[in-house]
């Protein structure tokens, strides 16, 4: 009976764990974690080649491929042709990875046939990948992390003038901790840091864009569309239930980037 309910405890511990890792980072304080990026684009499975080569699990809830890493979802939308124009000149202007060893990781992607750009001034612990539709990621290294790869940030670009506002926006929607990175503003959030850039004119609004959103997973959506409203914020779509039991609606932010907000329904079986 000892040994029966030992290897119970053994199964369920394992089965724990692989639960857990296919979720995103925890939840905070309010019920946020960071979801995914939303990439409607011409040539689906060429992108979905692209990111099974740098690590990720492909799944297909209600019919439609989600590239999953840890901490990340990646929406790849079939059946658009009408998407113009890649992250750079948009308010989102790049996304980014983070990896336990760059030129390691670079090494594997170019051996499975990955375009990978260098890292700016030589630098070794940096590169870059993008999309065969020019969503532009950020590879960055941290040697102690304990995952191949992960989700790391999104990063904003908003008028100088407005680049206090962003980060106050997104820290006090999200409930992000407000911080600094090199000396620029960012918000942490469980699973991304959002990182904001001033220029000196408005960028381009993502909806519609290659990158046309991103996404925060919650925890209770009644409950944080009670906290919109009560923050003054006006949904761009009624809630509704999409076809794999996800409930959703989208906000965009003061500066054009559009914001899905998700309570999760089932992945489903892994694919890939």
């Amino acid at each position: 009976m000892i040994r029966i309910s030992f290897i119970a405890l053994l199964i369920a511990t394992a089965l724990a764990a692989v639960t857990a890792r296919a979720q995103p980072a925890p939840y905070n304080d309010i019920g946020v974690t960071m979801g995914h990026w939303h990439i409607v684009s011409r040539d689906v499975e060429a992108n979905k080649s692209l990111f099974l080569a740098m690590g990720g699990q492909l799944y297909m809830p209600g019919g439609q491929p989600v590239m999953r890493f840890p901490g990340l979802y990646i929406n790849l939308r079939l059946g658009m042709e009408k998407a113009e124009g890649g992250t750079r000149g948009s308010v989102v202007d790049h996304v980014g990875f983070i990896v336990d060893n760059v030129q390691q990781r670079v090494a594997e992607w170019k051996a499975k046939g990955v375009d990978v750009i260098p890292g700016n001034n030589g630098r070794l612990d940096q590169a870059y990948v993008e999309t065969p539709d020019g969503v532009r990621i950020e590879i960055l290294e941290d040697r102690n992390q304990s995952v191949p790869i992960r989700g790391e940030h999104v990063h904003l670009v908003v008028p100088q003038s407005e680049v206090a506002a962003a980060q106050a926006w997104y820290a006090n929607i999200f409930g992000g901790a407000p911080g600094t990175r090199n000396d620029a503003p960012v918000v942490d959030l469980p699973g991304v840091q959002m990182r904001f850039r001033g220029a000196e004119q408005e960028q381009a609004p993502t909806r519609g864009r290659v990158l046309d959103h991103i996404g925060f997973d919650v925890r209770d959506h009644a409950a944080f569309m009670q906290r919109l409203e009560a923050e003054g914020i006006t949904l761009d779509e009624p809630v509704r239930t999409g076809s794999s039991g996800n409930v959703i609606t989208y906000i965009t932010d003061p500066w054009g980037t559009r914001v899905e907000i998700i309570q999760r329904g089932p992945l489903g079986p892994r694919v890939q």
